[in-house]
């Protein structure tokens, strides 16, 4: 079985890895394959939980290739929380940052944003990633909505769902740190 985490990003997701990295029957990847193309970008094997934001946009493939075969679950976090998230990385420096080319380049817009918008675009980011996942997730047999700040009544039943094997109290664990904070 795969699971795949869809999500849009700034969410909890490196936390989930670390929580899932507790599992000793599924190998567990945050973005593992983002810096590849074509058939290698959406290769993942069997006994694989892949959690990777940028998964949003590689839907039509995604379902192509494994369909309604996996589990997929849409990690979602408070959306002003992510926008504002979103919003304070603007300027990191990162040039493949996700906010940067959705401001940059799927919203056209050649000059840099002012700082006044710029919590509006990483909030327009964040319902379109979101309204794509749940319309992809429409059709899908095999798929949950959890949300970070629940973790302790939804990964017990993640873990679970998917036969999940290990120390699954540190894996719970692994929710009473923050990874990844802005």
């Amino acid at each position: 079985m795969r699971v795949f985490v869809l999500n849009t990003g700034r969410c909890g997701s490196v936390t989930l890895a670390r929580a899932c990295e507790e599992l000793t029957n599924y190998t567990v990847g945050h973005e593992s394959r983002a810096r590849r193309v074509g058939d290698d970008r959406l290769d993942y094997p069997d006994q694989h939980i892949e959690i990777d934001n940028r998964l949003s946009w590689f839907l039509g493939e995604l379902d192509e290739r494994y369909g309604a075969e996996p589990l997929y679950v849409h990690l979602r976090r408070d959306p002003l929380q992510v926008a504002r998230s979103f919003a304070r990385r603007w300027e990191n420096g990162n040039p493949a940052g996700v906010i940067n080319a959705f401001a940059g380049a799927l919203v056209i817009r050649p000059q840099p944003w002012p700082g006044e918008q710029r919590l509006e675009v990483c909030r327009f980011y964040v319902r379109t990633v979101t309204a794509n996942i749940e319309a992809f997730l429409a059709d899908k047999p095999h798929q949950m909505t959890v949300w970070l700040d629940e973790a302790e009544e939804w990964f017990p039943q993640l873990w679970e769902r998917i036969g999940g094997e290990g120390d699954a109290d540190a894996a719970l664990k692994r929710f009473e740190v923050q990874h990844n904070a802005s």
